[in-house]
């Protein structure tokens, strides 16, 4: 399986689940939830979907539970909307890495003073 297929559908997924998550997730513990990278695999059978969570730990870790309630309805909604032969299996992460780069900016900017 070519890497540009994978890319191309991991985009897609991106865009998708972030639909989902803005129109069809009622879950209050699904808060301000962002998208921010898919990465599927190269067979297609697993997807590791990263997002950003606006709050504090408390509310990424409900957030986490909430979309693992709710992996079975996305995972469906996902298969409608993007025709594979197998939905991939959904893994969902926090991303750190916009709080890592906030926190060097700060650091970075403590240092020019």
């Amino acid at each position: 399986m070519s890497d540009v297929r994978a890319n191309r559908i991991a985009e897609q997924m991106k865009k998708e689940i972030g639909d989902i998550l803005n129109r069809k997730i009622k879950d209050p513990r699904v808060g301000f939830v962002t998208i921010t990278d898919v990465e599927v695999t190269g067979d297609l059978q697993q997807a590791k979907v990263f997002i950003s969570v606006l709050g504090d730990e408390e509310e990424k870790k409900e957030s986490l539970i909430g979309l693992a309630k709710a992996n079975g309805f996305i995972r469906a909604e996902i298969g409608n909307r993007i025709r594979l032969r197998k939905t991939p299996e959904l893994f969902f992460e926090i991303d750190e890495s916009i709080e890592y780069g906030n926190r060097i900016e700060t650091l970075l900017r403590d240092l020019d003073k």
